[in-house]
């Protein structure tokens, strides 16, 4: 059976649960859309947890190099590597029993998906979480802003 993605409103209940959101593959660069994504669910209220090699800091919180790494619990992982490298990333978040996985546009890996399901984790494949908060609602900016 085909992948479908959590109803609308089974989303916007996440976005609104969600208050940490590790972002795996977030970049330093702010012409990328990961960085413009979780500057923009940081804008939002939400505790952004950047997940990527390297260390230091990016939008003022601190890089951690793996999700076992994050000292402290996190609500989502939001996944912006390619659909070929996010599998090991989805299976650490199933390790550590995260409630739930994203995968931004573009980003499917069926099999990852379907391990993370079967492990009880809530996921959403091949859609933008920003897009996504605004169509739900739940941002004081209207839609295209």
């Amino acid at each position: 059976m085909a992948f479908q993605n959590p109803s609308p409103g089974e989303i916007k209940a996440l976005l609104q649960r969600v208050k940490t959101i590790a972002v795996v593959g977030l970049s330093p660069d702010p012409d990328r859309p990961s960085y413009s994504v979780a500057m923009y669910l940081q804008g939002c209220g939400y505790r952004i947890v950047p997940v990527r090699p390297g260390g230091g800091e990016i939008l003022g919180e601190k890089v951690y190099a793996r999700l076992s790494d994050i000292p402290f619990a996190v609500d989502i992982v939001d996944h912006f590597r390619r659909s070929s490298e996010v599998g090991a990333h989805i299976d650490e978040a199933i390790e550590l029993r995260v409630p739930a996985v994203w995968m931004q546009e573009g980003i499917v890996d069926e099999a990852a998906a379907a391990r993370a399901r079967e492990a009880g984790l809530m996921v959403v494949m091949d859609r933008c979480m920003l897009k996504e908060h605004r169509k739900s609602g739940l941002s004081s900016n209207p839609p295209g802003i």
